[in-house]
């Protein structure tokens, strides 16, 4: 007859859990040895008992330790789980981030970017799903070190409302010579859900954009 046999997962040991059944272990043993030698003691010369005492007072203060250490774990799990679900918070909630999404919603998207070094001329292409710039807006600011904030109403370059949605943009800066100016680009959007992927709280964003909320720079 074959016997199946049937494992339940229970989840990953914590190390005061696995510490605390190593104790156990450690314990069953001493008790046994205790045992075996009081069994089979000279009854004319009994042993001193002050041994085995600080023995078992050492394993109380292992005990004690590990039991605190698995409340120091346990507190840490609930903690971490309390900061997941504080991004719920951020549900609705405009945001900010370094991204090259906007979000154009009721017509209307917010751009935002710093420049490393001062520019000669900076412009922004607006991409449109099939790769071609819709829309360029010039002469914007030049200065270095400083977020800028470009409006666009969502109007295409033939003046055309272009529909509601995700859109990738580029910011075009050059410098006196004519030499590509590096940037940080940024986006203002909206979350929308927060999802929880492989066990990891994610925010969905209605810029089609999936993150943490460790890169949200800000929240208005």
């Amino acid at each position: 007859m074959e016997i199946s046999s049937q494992t339940t997962q229970t989840g990953t040991p914590t190390v005061a859990s696995e510490a605390q059944t190593q104790l156990g272990l450690d314990l069953d043993n001493f008790l046994i040895l205790l045992t075996a030698q009081i069994t089979n003691q000279d009854p004319l010369e009994p042993m001193d008992s002050t041994t085995f005492v600080s023995q078992l007072a050492q394993l109380s203060q292992v005990e004690q330790a590990i039991t605190t250490n698995d409340n120091l774990e346990r507190l840490g799990q609930q903690l971490a789980s309390s900061n997941e679900f504080s991004d719920v918070q951020l549900i609705g909630r405009e945001v900010v981030l370094a991204s090259d999404k906007l979000d154009l919603s009721s017509g209307q998207a917010q751009i935002q970017y710093e420049l490393s070094e001062e520019a000669q001329q900076v412009s922004i292409n607006i991409i449109g799903l099939n790769g071609d710039v819709i829309k360029k807006i010039t002469g914007l600011p030049e200065a270095a070190g400083v977020r800028q904030t470009v409006d666009w109403d969502g109007l295409s370059a033939a003046g055309l409302q272009v529909a509601d949605g995700a859109y990738k943009f580029e910011i075009v800066a050059v410098n006196s010579e004519l030499d590509p100016v590096s940037y940080q680009s940024f986006a203002v959007t909206h979350v929308e859900e927060l999802a929880f992927r492989n066990g990891q709280p994610t925010l969905l964003l209605r810029n089609d954009q999936e993150v943490s909320s460790g890169v949200i720079l800000a929240v208005r």
